[in-house]
């Protein structure tokens, strides 16, 4: 494993995350809960940082690592607010973000009401900015993983065909750094929603050593109709899709050029599935010949009492690279992917739930309580496939 000054630089988008506590809440239907006129008393609101430069890099340094943030937002107020709060929850480690005068911070809404999936109301703001010319290589060139998140929320990233998004990763592996990416499902309706995703995953998965998007992301991205058909009906895309989904998904981003692909599933668990060879990724491997051609789906943790789930996908990928860092094998890294997500429900805010890494490592041993693989998926437990 190569030896560098900083573990891990954390880049991509950032924003303040506003969270509401919702008590009990009459009835499970949307539309009457949030009826237009009604007056809805609430809790407290949370006030913390988002998006995948905080949770991921936040979460990262709980567990015992060294993180620099990359990212980007205005000199208001909500700015001032982000980069203190960084500053607070981990100083030092915020001087590689960019504020810049007459901006807009982003900032996010997060509604999580009881026993209803999250929703999100969100302003992306300068993160729409955000270019190439915002990552200083010097930093990633001091670091072993350069982990970027979100480009479905940064315009500069998914237009032009990815063409941005390509030049960053592939400047950050020049530097000598591992890559790893993660993704964000887009507003159907919206400019990203709209976009030609296989185009611009064909054009940064060559850059990209590790590979962490959700089941989701990908089927919205590569299998609009089945995305479509999945969403449409019922349960759902959580409780719906295939193991066949989740295999054809993974060979075809490893096809693109990716060395590793973890695709979380929500509350199934999580996949991973690695190349013949690795290579690219081996500077932060401590035996890169147990990562070679590994198939192995993680169910999730069981937990009595959930939160909330916001942030839980980001935390899932700190224990995962985490663990890696630490010179975990590929079976331990996924089994932390599944814990460290699992401490993240027991928070309202996208960070505080995770433990350190000593905590972590004595869940891990103990075992924890885990949910069975639904039936339909129980053929994706630990294999070496052929090659892709």
């Amino acid at each position: 494993m190569t030896a560098r000054e900083v573990d891990v630089v954390a880049a991509g988008h950032i924003c303040v995350d506003i969270i509401p506590a919702f008590g009990e809440v009459s009835g499970t239907d949307v539309g009457e809960i949030l009826r237009p006129g009604k007056l809805l008393e609430v809790g407290p609101a949370s006030i913390s940082t988002g998006g995948s430069v905080s949770n991921t890099g936040l979460a990262l340094r709980r567990l015992g690592l060294s993180v620099s943030l990359i990212g980007k937002c205005g000199d208001d107020s909500f700015g001032d607010l982000l980069v203190e709060m960084l500053r607070r929850e981990a100083a030092g480690s915020e001087a590689g973000m960019s504020v810049v005068p007459g901006e807009r911070t982003s900032y996010t809404i997060v509604i999580v009401l009881p026993g209803i999936d999250r929703m999100f109301l969100h302003c992306p703001g300068s993160n729409d900015t955000f270019g190439p010319e915002d990552v200083d290589l010097g930093i990633v060139g001091r670091a072993r993983l350069f982990h970027f998140g979100y480009p479905p929320v940064m315009k500069r990233m998914y237009a032009c065909g990815g063409q941005e998004l390509a030049t960053l990763l592939r400047g950050a592996r020049e530097a000598g750094a591992v890559t790893s990416l993660d993704m964000a499902l887009p507003d159907p309706d919206s400019a990203a929603g709209r976009a030609d995703w296989r185009t611009i995953l064909e054009a940064a998965l060559p850059h990209v050593d590790i590979f962490l998007p959700s089941l989701e992301e990908l089927l919205f991205m590569l299998r609009r109709e089945r995305f479509e058909e999945l969403a449409a009906g019922a349960p759902g895309i959580a409780d719906a899709f295939t193991a066949d989904d989740v295999r054809e998904l993974a060979a075809e981003c490893i096809g693109m050029g990716a060395e590793m692909v973890v695709i979380k599933c929500g509350h199934a668990g999580a996949y991973l599935r690695t190349v013949q060879s690795v290579e690219r990724a081996a500077g932060v491997l401590h035996n890169p010949g147990e990562w070679e051609e590994v198939e192995i789906f993680e169910p999730t943790c069981r937990v009595e009492n959930i939160v909330s789930a916001a942030g839980s996908g980001d935390s899932s990928i700190a224990g995962f690279l985490a663990a890696m860092l630490r010179g975990e094998g590929p079976a331990r890294c996924m089994a932390a992917l599944t814990v460290v997500g699992a401490q993240n429900l027991s928070a309202l805010d996208t960070v505080s739930g995770v433990r350190s890494w000593e905590e972590t490592l004595s869940q891990l041993q103990a075992g924890p309580r885990k949910n069975p693989i639904p039936r339909h998926l129980e053929d994706l437990g630990t294999q070496r496939p052929g090659r892709v």
